[in-house]
């Protein structure tokens, strides 16, 4: 299937969609206890298959609209399906909240990798919305790596520390602003090692 082109908006609606629904969601049920097939299940438990099943269908919707989907995206629909249907078919939340854990540690894995070799594996991706230089390319995967791992670090900490509430609360917010925020901050890099535009010989 070719490469289409989708508004932004709706590409982002898309992605922070399920996040957003699955925040409201248990805001609305976090007190509740449902009885399915003669088990007992938390508001967060039934949430949780209601996120699979959102993700999935975003993720599809995501394909459908574009095209193509990016490993990131193949990778987060994966840990969602496999960590969320854990704790879901095991009736332990504790399987969705080390999703992100596992997430991020496999994504600083992958660019520390390309380090090691030399090389900046995120320029393979984000080269054609951000074109640096090789040595911009580095730096920013170097800081990446490691907001990366810190990131892994954090979610250990919230879910095995805090509330459930806390856990939601930072998946939904802290998470998302802590990224925006990262990428705000390489504004200097960007500017310092970012190729321009030349203008073609009259």
């Amino acid at each position: 299937m070719a490469d289409k082109k989708i508004n932004p908006l709706v590409k982002l609606g898309l992605e922070l969609g399920p996040i957003v629904l699955f925040f409201i969601g248990f805001s609305r049920m976090k007190d509740r206890v449902f009885t399915i097939a003669g088990a007992e299940y938390s508001g967060f438990i039934v949430m949780t298959a209601v996120f699979i099943l959102m993700i999935s269908a975003t993720t599809a919707a995501l394909w459908f609209l574009t095209g193509k989907l990016s490993r990131m995206q193949l990778l987060t629909l994966v840990l969602v399906v496999v960590m969320g249907g854990l704790s879901v078919w095991l009736n332990d939340e504790r399987f969705i909240k080390m999703k992100p854990t596992l997430l991020y540690l496999a994504f600083g894995s992958v660019l520390a990798v390309g380090l090691l070799r030399g090389k900046s594996y995120l320029s393979s991706v984000m080269d054609e919305a951000l074109p640096l230089q090789h040595e911009g390319w580095m730096i920013l995967t170097r800081r990446l790596t490691a907001f990366f791992f810190a990131l892994a670090v954090a979610n250990e900490a919230v879910w095995r520390l805090m509330s459930t509430q806390a856990w939601v609360n930072f998946k939904t917010f802290g998470l998302t602003a802590a990224i925006f925020g990262f990428f705000m901050f390489q504004s200097r890099l960007i500017e310092r090692y970012g190729i321009k535009d030349t203008p073609p010989d009259p």
